[in-house]
């Protein structure tokens, strides 16, 4: 399994990923804050209040008194920005941060924001349609960060990252073999069914619908598959500016 840590990837279009900084700030403050996490807990309340619950969700099992938070639906927001413990927050946060700045330069700041909360909520979806009479609440970006990564090896496939192999050998690979063996991952766990406490069809879903909202979203101009293995520009690169 690669974990990426780093990858030489500029950017084309805008100054600074501002979306992509705000998404990990907001990610890391309400883990840190308001669930709690700098102590080392996880509050309950805020996971069943604001975590997405299948049978909640689908109307076939309601929250005890004085957990309602939301109304269900809204909960396919709110769970992408909860997280189970700080390796739940740290692996999502380290894939968000070496690929979501170059999605958001494909797609603008503002679409950019609009497809990942779409990402999530289509994971959230897919988790839901698995499974939906499951009790247990689904937290973490992990499908929205699916989805950034799907965007990401349909614009920049070839781009070489800089990855931990088994979370100890850096490597350095090009993006389709650290995003490949993530994808390869997901679809052995959903075939196996060897772990059931992840929501491996979320990942699937955010995955899938990253692939096709990119091809959708993209700003004017903006080609998939556009990098060489160097990581030079298969085109001249226009004059950045912000969107």
């Amino acid at each position: 399994m690669f974990v990426p840590i780093a990858d030489a990837n500029p950017l084309e279009n805008i100054v600074r990923p501002y979306v992509t900084w705000g998404l990990l700030a907001v990610n890391v403050l309400v883990f840190a804050v308001l669930q709690h996490g700098a102590l080392g807990e996880v509050s309950e309340a805020g996971v069943l209040g604001y975590g997405t619950i299948p049978a909640v969700v689908t109307g076939e099992a309601v929250l005890p008194p004085g957990y309602e938070r939301l109304p269900p639906l809204l909960t396919l927001v709110t769970y992408m920005f909860l997280h189970g413990g700080w390796l739940h927050l740290i692996g999502n946060m380290a894939f968000l941060f070496v690929f979501a700045d170059n999605v958001e330069d494909a797609l603008g700041h503002w679409r950019f924001l609009a497809f990942y909360l779409l990402c999530g909520i289509i994971a959230g979806a897919a988790h839901i349609l698995a499974d939906p009479a499951s009790e247990v609440p689904l937290v973490g970006a992990s499908g929205a960060v699916a989805g950034v990564i799907a965007a990401y090896l349909m614009l920049h496939p070839n781009i070489r990252l800089w990855a931990l192999l088994l979370m100890k050998i850096p490597l350095r690979v090009p993006a389709y073999w650290v995003i490949g063996a993530w994808f390869t991952l997901q679809v052995w766990q959903v075939l196996a069914a060897h772990d059931q406490e992840t929501a491996w069809w979320a990942h699937l879903g955010g995955f899938l619908s990253g692939a096709v909202l990119v091809a959708v979203m993209r700003q004017p101009g903006v080609v998939l598959f556009d990098r060489d293995p160097s990581g030079v520009p298969s085109r001249p690169a226009p004059r950045r500016s912000e969107r």
